[in-house]
């Protein structure tokens, strides 16, 4: 069989891909992915996406776009891509379970916030850990955070959080930054943002509520750790986009799909949308809005193709 599209991912891009792809009549193939529903399932509130006066939970958002995708009968498959062979059409899409052909295909897969690689950074994820400011910093006001990073995402990222926290504790492993001039003058010169320099964090404490109850600093010249109380652990040291599958058959730039006109790939047939391509907005209202895009552009080159108007 012969589809008319698959959609890789099932986070906002992906899903709202599936709504416009399935109203449009071309019954989407949507494979989920290693984690389905993408980086929202790990958000505990979202504030910010519109039509939502007292918010959601992340899991619930990611869950009513696959309902309303599914209404319109798109299909999900809950399998992880491992090859793809996108040379010829029709493009061969091959996961643990067997291969799947598509006419077109819209990548959607995301990319992954480096953590820190600590147990309880995982298991306090979304509950004072984060890797998103502009997501989640509004729940941190007249509270003392810590922000781990040294590049210009990391004092982005800082700056923004004096918004409301009570101070922001900028932790950084070495004593000079990646970040430019600029940036690291602005921070220096913001009363609410202390630097914490040679330092890594080696432990996030519990509050014993399964909150975040501070950090365990430790000093990478001298190996002395000291507590710190915090209320927020903000991770920016930096994303990586799901693309390896793609490596050698799209364009990627750092990592990257690089877009051409709109939603386009270097290879024909093939769109792209959400953080796979997105280096600076990677909210969840954007990734909508590229997956509404990709969605759009691969309805009317499928129409194209095949004499319509």
């Amino acid at each position: 069989m012969i589809r008319n599209v698959i959609i890789l991912g099932s986070g906002c891009a992906g899903s709202t891909a599936a709504i416009y792809t399935a109203r449009a009549g071309l019954s989407p193939l949507v494979i989920e992915g290693p984690e389905p529903g993408g980086q929202l399932t790990i958000t505990t509130d979202v504030e910010n996406f519109p039509g939502f006066p007292q918010g959601v939970s992340g899991p619930e958002l990611v869950s009513l776009m696959r309902k309303q995708a599914e209404r319109f009968s798109a299909e999900y498959v809950s399998e992880t891509i491992v090859s793809a062979d996108l040379s010829k059409r029709p493009f061969i899409i091959q996961t643990e379970n067997g291969n799947y052909s598509s006419r077109s295909l819209i990548v959607a897969t995301g990319a992954s916030a480096r953590l820190l690689g600590l147990e309880s950074e995982r298991r306090l994820m979304g509950r004072g850990v984060s890797a998103c400011a502009t997501c989640d910093g509004a729940f941190f006001r007249d509270v003392p955070v810590a922000v781990v990073g040294g590049g210009d995402t990391a004092l982005e990222e800082a700056l923004f959080l004096t918004r409301f926290a009570s101070r922001v504790l900028l932790v950084h492993r070495r004593d000079q930054f990646r970040a430019s001039r600029i940036m690291v003058e602005r921070a220096r010169s913001n009363p609410k943002i202390e630097f914490l320099l040679d330092m890594t964090v080696s432990d996030i404490l519990d509050n014993g509520k399964n909150e975040v109850g501070g950090i365990l600093l430790k000093n990478v010249k001298t190996g002395k750790e000291t507590p710190l109380d915090v209320s927020g652990v903000f991770i920016a040291i930096g994303h990586t986009p799901n693309t390896k599958v793609f490596e050698g058959q799209l364009e990627l730039k750092n990592g990257y799909i690089a877009l051409r006109e709109g939603a386009r790939t270097s290879v024909e047939g093939v769109f792209a949308a959400g953080d796979v391509h997105d280096t600076i907005y990677r909210q969840a209202i954007t990734a909508a809005g590229s997956g509404c895009r990709a969605a759009i552009e691969t309805q009317h080159f499928l129409e194209l193709e095949s004499g319509g108007a």
